[in-house]
């Protein structure tokens, strides 16, 4: 029998015990993870660190909620994974592709075909229908979308009847149910969402909440997603707690009730 040691994708140290007879549990599949990330802004007197040597990786399959107060760089990390921004020094890999190898073609491809965006302001295009905001990152990278595929995404976030429709058109949480199912469209490997719900009522909010959760329960998708709120954080599988660009902590099965009773004791 043996005690070894294993750092957990949350950066963390665990001991655990084996022998001989047992059987390893297995790895987790990783859709992205940072290694050493650091992200600085500005320079000289006024450099702001927003990301301070993270390690992290995402579990495929699975949903990833990123929490911090303002400033805890939990929106760089979220940017920095998925390719929107660069390190300063570290590296971020969405599977096994590290992205500071990619040319700038290279990184656009990868993120148009692997990974889908949910941002608070929607950024549907407002001379274009429903379907064709949907159906946009397909059309541009000159591919067509899985039929099927796509009738059962609109059926599911309720648009069938508004798919001809302009985002002048629709409410606040039907353009939002636009932008989840054209992030969802292309059977992207990665969802980010940042702060999806933001703009929402707390009945439309849970709405988008819960499909991005049936999402990954039924179509094993793999999401992350940026909040503030406790709520919200409760629909993911896993809570990442940040403060001053660092991990400080991460939950696993989290309730409402209990990240709001870590955050407090962060003093967020």
């Amino acid at each position: 029998m043996d005690t070894s040691t294993i750092a957990p994708v949350d950066g963390t140290s665990t001991s655990f015990v084996t022998d001989s007879s047992s059987l390893a549990a297995p790895v987790p599949r990783l859709a992205a993870r940072t290694e050493q990330a650091v992200k600085v802004y500005g320079r000289d007197g006024t450099e702001v660190r927003a990301l301070d040597g993270v390690d992290v990786g995402v579990v495929a399959g699975r949903f990833t909620a990123i929490m911090g107060p303002s400033g805890s760089g939990k929106s760089t990390l979220m940017h920095c994974l998925a390719g929107l921004d660069t390190l300063t020094s570290g590296q971020v890999f969405i599977g096994d592709v590290e992205l500071g190898s990619l040319s700038d073609g290279e990184l656009t491809r990868l993120r148009r075909e692997r990974v889908g965006f949910v941002f608070q302001s929607f950024n549907l295009l407002p001379m274009l229908t429903a379907s064709e905001n949907i159906t946009l990152p397909m059309d541009l990278a000159g591919t067509k979308p899985d039929k099927e595929w796509l009738r059962t995404v609109v059926d599911t976030v309720g648009l069938g009847d508004r798919l001809k429709h302009r985002p002048s058109e629709l409410s606040g949480g039907q353009q939002q149910r636009v932008a989840v199912a054209r992030a969802l469209a292309n059977k992207p490997e990665l969802i980010f969402a940042d702060e999806p719900t933001g703009n929402l009522d707390s009945r439309t909010g849970a709405e988008i909440l819960g499909f991005m959760r049936y999402a990954v329960d039924r179509f094993t998708q793999t999401v992350v997603m940026v909040t503030h709120d406790p709520v919200a954080a409760a629909y993911a599988d896993r809570v990442l707690f940040l403060a001053d660009g660092r991990i400080v902590d991460s939950m696993a099965s989290p309730s409402a009730d209990k990240v709001l009773d870590r955050i407090k004791a962060f003093g967020a």
